[in-house]
Parts: C-alpha cells; structure tokens; sequence
C-alpha cells in the first residue's frame, strides 16, 4: 500500500513537471543552420548541441504528452494512444533525469540515451494509426470526417512535431560518425541529386508493386542528374517513394488486364526558390469529393494492413492511408510543401515542392 502511495505521489509529481516544462517556448532550428553547424562536427560543438537537445526535447516531449491527454472522442482512452503516451512519459522522464551535461564524456552517454529514445518510438505512426482504428470502429457511423478536424488537426501537429524530435536527435547522434561520406553533415547531404533520390525510391516502390501484383508500370524520370541541392535524402527518398506507390497501385489496378500499360512519370525541375518533383499517372484520377479525404488520417481506399501491425513490419502497397498527409508534413518541415491534382477519369499530379533556401525555421507546433 505504502509502495503503492509513493508511486502515484512519484507520478503526480512528474505529471506535474510535464506540465511546467510543457509551457516553456520551443527553439526552432533551420536546415541552414543544422548544416552549418554541424559541418564542424568538434568536440565543443557536440557539446553544445548536447546542451541544447537537453533543454529543447523535454519541451517538445512534454507538450506532445499532453496532448495525449486531452484528446476528442475518448481516443486519449485508446489503448494503442495509452501507448504512445506511455513512451512520451517514459522519455520525458529519461532526459529529466540525465544530470547536466558538462563534458566529453556526459556528451557520450547523453548520445546514447537520446538514441534509445529515438528508438524507442519508432512504432509511434503505427501505433496511433492503430488508435484512431479503435476509435473509428467505436464511433457513432454518422460522425464524418469532417467532424473530426480536431483529431486531424491534433496529429498534423503530433507528427510534425514527431519529425523535428527524430531530425535533432538523428542529426546530433550523426554527427559522431568519424569518417562520415563526402558532403554529408549528419542527416543533410550538401550535394544531394533529387534525381538519384527519386531513382532510389521509385525502384524501391516498383519492387514492392512487383510484390503484390506480379508485375509493375514502368518509372520515368526527367531531370537533370547532376544538379544537386543541400536537404535530408531520407526525408525525399520518404516522400516520392509514398508518391510512386500510390501512383503504381492506380496505374496497376486500372490497367490490370491491359498489354499497354502507361508509365508513371517523375519530373524534377530546378528554380531559384523551390526544386519541384512532380509524379504524373494515368492511374484514373481521384474524385472531386475525394481529394480532401487524401490528406486526413481517417481515409485509405485500400485495405488496413494495421490490424497486421503486432505481426509483420512489412511494408505494404497501400495502407493506413497516413503516406500521403505524413508526406506533406515532411515536405512543410523545410518550408516546402505537397499538392495533388488530380483529373478525374485520366489520372492524378503530385507536386512536392522543396524549399532550396534552407533557411526556414521548423514549423514548431
């Protein structure tokens, strides 16, 4: 009993904590800035973001943890969101606890918790795809989606925030690599060529189409190989392989019984303020009334594979239905952004736009 009173006076105590650190203002940072920074990777330097990270992510932990809390419909009650706010308290609890960081060595371990950390919520997107499934399926079937603009806009700023944990970390823990790559500075390729990127990425998409259907349309690619831009080549390979994917899934379900199946197209052109990628199907189009649907977390037209979520981690063709508005977010972290046209009856245009300035600072929600 008494073990029992001292925990939850321990826990109050921390939710109390949660609380105070999760008023406290978020420190943006640029991808010019990151760059720059870590292009000196010493060991004063590693310090230092050290010392930031320290202050910065327990800010931006808490106010997710928070959140978790407060959520409409009853989905804060969803076991999978119980989850995740469980790994929120449990990482807020590990970086509040780390004593001050005031040398090499401090740096060292302090890298290698926020490692764990990172790791520890890598489940994060499909275990709350997974709790807005319970709640869908406890939900009056009148409510529609629009009357769910809260949720919708409660994960935009959940992810978006994700992202920022995931990039400060990934940088900081980067940045020890001793022998990095040429033009590499952490997570950010100085030299990156969007065309190799999307080259990556579509293949790995057709091979996953190849997977599921036997066969796969063809991937074009227009763009010149040798321009190179500074920005995070996970961060692009992430977007267009979401891109092609649904672009191969249309194009392969419409023409599935065809001898002549068009090619999906992928063009990269340069301008002064912006690199635009834009992927181009003949996959049929999406409806009016449906392309609004394509950016909210409630709406896949293809099977759930979440249910398969404690099983497998296999990637799968099409899913959650979270590709597409988790792509925008990754595209508006850099000040860039992610449009989708679409012609119904022909097929649809993907414009991801790509800030080349770098100068940006972090959408902070």
């Amino acid at each position: 009993m008494a073990a029992k009173k001292a925990w939850e006076a321990a826990s109050k105590s921390m939710l109390e904590e949660v609380g105070r650190w999760g008023c406290m203002k978020q420190t943006g940072v640029s991808l010019r800035y990151m760059m720059e920074f870590g292009s000196r990777p010493t060991q004063r330097n590693l310090l230092i973001s050290a010392q930031f990270l320290h202050k910065e992510l327990p800010i931006r932990i808490a106010r997710r943890a928070i959140e978790l809390e407060s959520l409409p419909y009853g989905l804060s009650h969803k076991p999978a969101v119980l989850k995740v706010r469980d790994w929120y308290l449990d990482s807020f609890r590990d970086m509040r606890s780390f004593p001050e960081i005031k040398d090499a060595n401090d740096e060292k371990e302090f890298t290698q918790m926020i490692k764990a950390i990172k790791v520890r919520h890598n489940n994060v997107v499909p275990m709350m795809a997974l709790g807005v499934q319970q709640l869908k399926k406890s939900l009056d079937p009148n409510i529609v989606n629009e009357d769910l603009v809260e949720i919708h806009q409660f994960l935009d700023r959940f992810y978006m925030s994700r992202i920022g944990i995931r990039m400060l970390i990934g940088q900081h823990v980067e940045l020890h690599n001793p022998n990095p790559p040429p033009h590499i500075v952490g997570c950010i390729h100085t030299k990156m060529s969007p065309v190799e990127v999307a080259r990556n990425a579509s293949q790995d998409a057709r091979s996953i189409c190849l997977r599921e259907y036997g066969t796969a349309p063809d991937v074009n690619i227009y763009g010149d190989p040798n321009f190179t831009f500074p920005y995070v080549p996970t961060h692009l390979h992430l977007m267009v392989f979401e891109l092609v994917k649904n672009s191969l899934r249309a194009v392969q379900e419409r023409f599935m019984d065809s001898d002549k199946v068009p090619p999906v197209r992928i063009i990269v052109a340069e301008g002064i303020e912006d690199v635009t990628i834009k992927v181009s199907d003949e996959g049929g189009g999406i409806p009016r009334s449906g392309l609004p649907k394509i950016f909210t977390y409630l709406y896949s037209t293809a099977r759930n594979p979440v249910e398969d979520l404690e099983a497998s981690n296999a990637v799968t063709m099409a899913g959650y239905g979270y590709g597409i508005p988790i792509s925008r977010l990754y595209a508006r972290y850099f000040g860039g952004d992610l449009q989708i046209i679409s012609m119904e009856g022909y097929g649809t245009d993907a414009y991801l736009h790509l800030s080349r300035l770098g100068d940006s600072q972090e959408p902070l929600p």
